[in-house]
């Protein structure tokens, strides 16, 4: 079983924004599989399903950015699943261009606070993620607001075009390992 934890904020106001881009994912991933992500467990939306054959649990923590470990560590508890073999997180990335992605098997968290969040809560950062680049802040402009804003028409063009491989990389990384999504999907754009 695997636990694929999509990292964003509750609540419309954030829909369609730069940190919301995990949560895309995920609801990308739901509606190609059919798996209904509606029911609220573990300070989560938390929908249950296969993916070739796979068990899988879809994750959207409720807790804001922020705290998402509070959300993430109760879940692997609960159903007893190894964070280093059995959790995928899918989170934005500032460091990355709009639309391309990076996958990895362990890391630090790279300044991002919802995977500082979860290696606190974990104790260790070796879990594996999807990082789906949202562009670089501009200069002068705050952080938080450049997160929280969206995205213009051009880079909305390059991150739907990402989640779609979002969702092929969690599938890769599903039936094939990380090594390989690796291989497939960490060349720039």
């Amino acid at each position: 079983m695997y636990i694929i934890a999509g990292l964003g904020n509750p609540g419309k106001e954030y829909d369609n924004t730069r940190h919301n881009v995990g949560f895309e994912v995920i609801d990308a991933i739901a509606d190609k599989y059919n798996i209904s992500v509606v029911e609220l467990k573990h300070r989560a939306i938390i929908g249950k399903g296969y993916i070739d054959g796979q068990k899988v649990i879809l994750v959207k923590p409720v807790t804001f950015m922020n705290l998402s470990g509070e959300s993430i560590r109760p879940i692997l508890e609960y159903y007893k699943a190894d964070a280093q073999t059995e959790l995928i997180v899918i989170s934005d990335d500032i460091s990355l261009e709009p639309g391309q992605l990076r996958v990895r098997k362990k890391g630090s968290a790279g300044g991002h606070n919802g995977l500082k969040n979860i290696i606190k809560q974990l104790g260790h950062d070796n879990f594996q993620r999807v990082r789906i680049g949202v562009g670089e802040k501009p200069k002068n402009y705050d952080l938080a607001d450049w997160v929280l804003g969206h995205f213009n028409k051009e880079e909305k063009a390059a991150v739907d075009d990402a989640l779609i491989k979002g969702v092929k990389a969690v599938e890769i990384m599903l039936t094939d390992g990380p090594d390989t999504a690796m291989n497939e999907f960490n060349r720039k754009v």
